[in-house]
């Protein structure tokens, strides 16, 4: 009985972390998606997703590999830094070069020429970005999980219910950003502090996730009565 419980509690706290975990994922995929036409973005979101789902299970497979990554590979002005630490930086660089580019684009769209030539290989341009991404957000889901847990299967179940959720997540998501501009923006600015935030734990600064969230959250909240008021007004 008390296995039962345990085993119980921690599918539910695992589950529930790696759903947290993959907002930062969910956000992205939401927002790099809407450069595909229509008909194509549920493929690229269920793709991507998929993508994410397979990384984890990987990830877990090599669970000796990935605690060696936390050991340090050379020391940066005093500052240990490990494979980790590098995988972090770059995904957090990719993050706010990614992000900016974005807003550049929402600010100063690109000529319809130039849209139409990007269309061609744009469906494997997003999924390929999605790849390298799902990678990053991966690592410390999984570093979490192996921490909580060291049972595989247990592991297993609770990314695969993490996944199950954001894939009905995210087409409300995306549709959502992309009803209202200024969420779109908001989403975009949430990937830039995402970004500095990966950029800040390779470097042994670890930010609570908790002020992240709450940051977020708090944004959004803003804006909802900001659409709420502009509903109100055009009624």
């Amino acid at each position: 009985m008390n296995i039962f419980l345990d085993i119980t509690l921690s599918l539910a706290t695992l589950t529930i972390l790696e759903i947290v975990l993959g907002i930062d994922n969910l956000v992205f995929l939401a927002i790099i998606t809407q450069k595909l036409p229509l008909h194509q973005q549920a493929k690229a979101r269920k793709i991507g997703l998929t993508l994410a789902w397979v990384t984890r299970l990987l990830l877990l497979a090599s669970a000796i590999w990935i605690t060696k990554l936390t050991t340090p590979l050379f020391s940066l002005y005093s500052i240990a830094i490990s494979g980790r630490d590098i995988f972090l930086l770059t995904g957090g660089l990719f993050l706010l070069a990614k992000a900016t580019q974005e807003i550049h684009n929402e600010i100063e769209p690109q000529s319809n020429e130039k849209n139409s030539v990007a269309s061609v290989h744009g469906f494997y341009l997003v999924v390929s970005q999605i790849a390298i991404l799902d990678i990053i957000f991966s690592l410390d889901s999984v570093l979490t999980a192996i921490g909580l847990t060291q049972r595989f299967w247990l592991m297993a179940i609770a990314i695969t219910i993490a996944i199950i959720a954001m894939l009905f997540a995210s087409h409300p998501l995306s549709r959502f950003i992309e009803r209202h501009p200024t969420i779109k923006m908001l989403a975009l600015s949430f990937l830039i502090l995402i970004g500095m935030v990966l950029i800040a734990d390779s470097f042994d600064f670890h930010i609570p996730r908790g002020y992240i969230y709450f940051a977020m959250g708090f944004s959004l909240f803003i804006e909802s009565l900001n659409i709420v008021k502009r509903k109100r007004r055009l009624s």
